[in-house]
């Protein structure tokens, strides 16, 4: 009786494991186009950061079509 409930116990526990394996891997595939992006706009404000102010940069590399430059 033991070992029967062992089993039981054993299969719930491994379905459920292997579930959450599934869907954390799908939930990271699903991360990767926002992690390439945020690659992208760190570069982007460290290079237009050298000789310029760090607000500045990031509305230039976040696509703002008019970017002042703070006086």
């Amino acid at each position: 009786m033991e070992d029967l409930k062992f089993k039981w116990f054993f299969n719930i526990f491994s379905f459920f494991l292997i579930s959450l394996i599934i869907i954390f891997s799908i939930i990271s595939l699903n991360l990767r186009p926002l992690a390439k992006w945020a690659t992208y706009q760190n570069q982007c404000i460290k290079d237009e950061s050298v000789n310029k102010t760090i607000p500045w940069a990031v509305r230039k590399c976040n696509g703002r079509s008019k970017v002042y430059q703070v006086k």
